[in-house]
């Protein structure tokens, strides 16, 4: 049964490789972008004890899945069910690549062109991944695949 977590970077292609698995292997797929913030402006985060009960009910609702995110404390939440890990750390340079054409996400976005409107904020965001001591940082992300004791992989290329 497989059960996976997919972390990295934004723009490292987390989205693109977890679609791809549940299709491949019929697997629920969570997208943590979708309860890690409330539904308002400016953006919030949503109280970590609501979202780990929305993880929790996730696990247990399905057998098989996969979970995404660069959310290092969402993701601790379900690492211990996990059966295997894959941290896309990408070079910042295909992260932004990446970011720059990432198709419209209609599931986040009302429109490309609102995606589009956060473009030049996410790049920068995107080029702080090493220097952060944040959740969504390296350094998390790196601390997540060391502790982890199960399967793991990490890519760090497009290819």
């Amino acid at each position: 049964m497989k059960r996976v977590i997919i972390f990295g970077n934004s723009g490292s292609g987390k989205s693109t490789l977890a679609r791809q698995l549940a299709e491949n292997y019929g697997l629920a797929h969570l997208d943590l972008d979708l309860i890690a913030w409330l539904p308002q402006t400016p953006p919030e985060r949503t109280p970590l004890k609501q979202a780990s009960g929305e993880i929790s009910r996730f696990i247990n609702k399905h057998d098989a899945w996969v979970i995404e995110g660069c959310y290092s404390d969402l993701l601790e939440m379900a690492m211990y069910k996990a059966s295997q890990i894959i941290f896309l750390n990408l070079p910042i340079d295909d992260c932004v690549t990446n970011a720059r054409n990432r198709p419209w996400e209609p599931h986040k976005y009302a429109s490309k062109a609102e995606q589009d409107s956060n473009l030049s904020m996410l790049v920068d965001w995107i080029k702080q991944y090493q220097s952060r001591r944040d959740t969504f940082s390296l350094a998390a992300h790196q601390a997540l695949f060391d502790e982890f004791t199960g399967k793991k992989t990490m890519i760090s290329s497009n290819q």
